[in-house]
């Protein structure tokens, strides 16, 4: 069983927490494999304001985050229901930023490594019309959760993006199912040189798998 990955959306303010913007919505979707396990969700109240125009984009407003729980026990919550499993966000730079920043102001450390299903999705999928949510879940024929720009919908569709993104890498190079680690190696790669890159990462992978079913008496060579 593929262990678990916390796909995570914050909805917001603003663009950042560095422009004084808060998180007012938070979603998390515990996937395994292919596999939703578990759901989390809420509003949360940071007594910031929402300004119009992002009442327009997520149908959020003032009045639901002022009778939402506090953002210190929400992300109080969220953190025990990540646990200690890695992270994934479509656009994470942005979601890591919140994460970090409501965590720690909720006393909390953030730990995770964030993978990216923008930067993935860019190479495994690099003829797609655009690498947006939601032109990529149109595009790959997968399905629309619920309104956009509400944190538990993109959260979902985030999932079954990464999801697909893992089976398609795992049926282009042959090879068992992609986990986190091979995601933020990924990220990281050119895409002109990914062929090369992902041969490499799976023959050391090969040779690492090798050396661990060898006999301790009939070691393998260097």
């Amino acid at each position: 069983m593929p262990a678990p990955i916390a796909v995570i959306d914050f909805e917001t303010t603003g663009m950042g927490p560095l422009q004084g913007a808060r998180a007012t919505e938070v979603a998390i979707v515990l996937l395994e494999g292919e596999r939703i396990v578990g759901r989390y969700q809420s509003l949360m109240r940071t007594g910031a304001w929402i300004p119009p125009f992002i009442t327009q984009l997520t149908g959020i407003t003032n009045a639901m985050v002022a009778a939402a729980p506090p953002a210190e026990e929400v992300m109080h919550e969220a953190a025990r229901f990540v646990g200690d499993a890695p992270m994934v966000a479509h656009n994470a730079s942005f979601d890591r930023k919140f994460w970090q920043t409501e965590l720690a102001l909720a006393g909390l450390d953030a730990p995770q490594p964030f993978a990216c299903t923008v930067l993935l999705s860019r190479r495994v999928y690099p003829d797609a019309p655009s690498h947006s949510l939601g032109r990529l879940v149109d595009h790959l024929g997968l399905p629309r959760t619920g309104r956009a720009h509400r944190a538990l919908a993109d959260a979902e569709m985030a999932a079954e993006l990464l999801a697909r993104l893992q089976r398609d890498l795992g049926t282009r190079y042959a090879m068992d199912w992609p986990d986190h680690a091979l995601l933020m190696e990924l990220q990281r790669w050119a895409r002109p040189s990914m062929d090369r890159l992902m041969g490499k990462y799976l023959a050391k992978a090969g040779r690492f798998a090798a050396l661990a079913a060898q006999p301790l008496d009939d070691p393998i060579s260097p």
